[in-house]
C-alpha cells in the first residue's frame, strides 16, 4: 500500500488485458507501449500490459509473441491482470469474458456498442455487485466524447433530447449523393473501395448500427433502459438520388439521423401534470434537414450528436466517428479513468434508470413529411390527392408538381402528423387509380413550421 493514497503501492504495476487486435486493438496496444510514461504520470501507478487475445498468435503483429494468446479466458483470469479492454465486438464471446471479469472484480472498458445495446443491464448489475467499474466511452461515436457528459456533466440537468448523425459509413455515402449526383449504388461501391463500408455494409445501411448506439444514448440521457429492440429502424438503400435532389430544392438534404427524445403521456393516459409518466422515443431513420441545421454540414465519415438540455441549452459534439486511432483515444480516455479509480480507490458511476419511462410506439411519433408520389396528368388529380390527406388527418404545407405526362410527379410537404396517420395516408394513396406510385416518404427534422 502507498501511503500517499492509502489504495495502491505506486510502485505495483495495474496490469492491462486487451481482447482483439483489429484496427481498434492495434492502436490500443500501441499507445499504451508508446505513451507508457504519461499513462503513469496520469495515473499514478504504470499500466503495464500483460496479453492481447487474438485468433492467430502466427502473425506478426509487431509486439513481442509472448504477449500474444489465442486464450481470452486464462488471459482475462489471471492474477496479475486489474483492467480488461474489450474490443473483440459482437455479442460471444464478449459477453462472456466481460462478465467473467467483472465477476472478478476487475475493471472493463468496451467499444462494444452492439452488447452494451442489449445487454448494458446486466454488466452493469456484474460491475456493481463486485465494486468493479464498466466504461464504454467509445461504443458511440468513435473519439467524440458524448458518453462521459451525459452520465457526469449533465447529471443535474434534465436532457430533453438527443439527436445525432453517429454512423460514418451511411453519412459519407450520403454527402457524396448530395455532392455528386451519384446513385446509391454507386456511391456504396466508392464508399466500399475507399474502405469505408465493410465488405457486408448491412449493419452501417439498414441502420442496425446506429440503432444499437441510439439505444445506449437514450438509456443515458432519460434514465431509463432502453434496448436495440426498442429504438424504431429504417436504413437507407432506399434513398435515390432524386430524393437528394428534391431535398435540395427545399433548401435541405438528408442524413441518417438517431433521435431520441422524451415525448408525452399516450392517448387517453395521464398528463406528466396529472401524475402520469412522459414517454420515451427512439428511433433512426433518414431525414431530410435544413441546410442551416448544424447537423446539415456534417460530411464525409465524421460523427455529431446534438443534446438538448433544460438548462445547459443546446450542446453539440463533433468529431470522428470512427477508426482505429479515434476510438483508441476514447478507450484510453475510458481505462485511465478506471485506472485511477484503481489506484485511488474510486468508483465509476453505475446505471441509472430509475426514471423507468415507457417507450412510445413509432405510431405515436410526430413528425413532418415529404411525400413523392408519381401521378397521372390530368384535372382533378391534385384534389383527390389532398382529399387523401385530408381524411386522415394529414394537414398539407405545401404541394409541388414536377413535370407532365406520364412522368408527372406531386411533391407533398405536410404540417405535424403522427407516423400511423400518415402510414395510413400512404396506403391509401398507393390504392388510387391516379397515383402510379408512391416514390418516396421521408420525415423533416429539425424544421419550424
Amino acid at each position: 500500500m502507498s501511503a500517499s493514497n492509502g489504495t495502491w503501492d505506486s510502485e505495483r504495476p495495474l496490469g492491462v488485458a486487451v481482447l482483439g487486435m483489429g484496427n481498434v486493438g492495434t492502436e490500443v496496444v500501441r499507445i499504451l507501449r508508446d505513451h507508457a510514461d504519461d499513462l503513469r504520470a496520469r495515473v499514478g501507478a504504470p499500466l503495464v500490459l500483460r496479453g492481447v487475445a487474438v485468433r492467430d498468435v502466427s502473425k506478426d503483429r509487431g509486439i513481442p509473441a509472448e504477449l500474444l494468446t489465442t486464450d481470452a479466458e486464462a488471459l482475462v483470469a489471471r492474477d496479475d491482470v486489474d483492467l480488461v479492454v474489450e474490443v473483440v465486438g459482437g455479442i460471444n464471446p464478449a459477453r462472456g469474458l466481460i462478465l467473467s471479469a467483472l465477476n472478478a472484480g476487475k475493471s472493463v472498458v468496451s467499444a462494444n456498442k452492439a452488447l452494451l445495446a442489449d445487454y448494458t443491464g446486466e454488466l452493469a448489475a456484474a460491475a456493481e455487485a463486485n465494486r468493479a467499474d464498466l466504461y464504454f466511452e467509445a461504443a458511440v461515436a468513435g473519439a467524440i466524447p458524448v458518453v462521459r457528459p451525459l452520465i457526469q456533466s449533465l447529471s443535474g440537468d434534465r436532457v430533453n433530447k438527443v439527436i445525432g448523425i453517429v454512423n460514418g459509413t451511411t453519412n459519407f455515402i450520403l454527402s457524396a449523393m448530395d455532392e455528386t449526383g451519384a446513385d446509391y449504388g454507386d456511391t456504396l461501391a466508392e464508399a466500399t473501395r475507399l474502405g469505408y463500408a465493410e465488405a457486408d455494409p448491412t449493419a452501417d445501411v439498414e441502420g442496425f448500427d446506429a440503432a444499437a448506439k441510439a439505444a445506449i444514448l437514450a438509456s443515458l440521457a432519460f434514465h431509463t433502459r432502453v434496448t436495440a429492440a426498442d429504438v424504431y429502424r429504417e436504413g437507407i438503400s432506399k434513398i435515390t438520388s432524386e430524393d437528394l435532389e428534391t431535398a435540395s430544392a427545399l433548401g435541405a438534404t438528408v442524413k441518417l439521423l438517431a433521435i431520441c427524445e422524451r415525448v408525452p403521456a399516450g392517448p387517453g393516459e395521464p398528463t406528466a401534470a396529472e401524475g402520469g409518466k412522459e414517454r420515451v422515443s427512439v428511433r433512426v431513420y433518414p431525414a431530410l434537414i435544413p441546410r442551416k441545421h448544424p447537423l446539415a454540414s456534417v460530411n464525409g465519415a465524421f460523427n455529431a450528436v446534438v443534446v438538448e438540455a433544460e438548462n445547459a441549452g443546446r450542446l453539440m459534439f463533433y468529431g470522428q466517428g470512427a477508426g482505429g486511432a479515434p476510438t483508441a483515444s476514447a478507450v484510453l480516455g475510458d481505462l485511465v479513468m478506471a485506472a485511477r479509480n484503481k489506484f485511488y480507490g474510486g468508483r465509476a458511476p453505475g446505471e441509472s434508470v430509475y426514471a423507468e419511462l415507457p417507450i412510445a410506439p413509432i405510431g405515436d411519433t410526430l413528425a413532418r413529411y415529404h411525400v413523392n408520389l408519381q401521378v397521372a396528368d390530368r384535372p382533378g388529380v391534385l384534389a383527390a390527392v389532398a382529399g387523401e390527406f385530408a381524411q386522415h388527418g394529414v394537414s398539407i404545407s405545401t404541394v409541388r408538381q414536377q413535370g407532365h405526362g406520364e412522368g408527372a410527379r406531386l411533391v407533398v410537404v405536410t404540417h405535424e402528423a403522427t407516423e400511423s396517420a400518415l402510414a395510413d395516408t400512404v396506403a391509401a394513396l398507393a390504392e388510387m387509380d391516379s397515383v402510379t406510385h408512391v416514390t418516396s416518404v421521408l420525415r423533416l427534422e429539425g424544421t419550424e413550421e
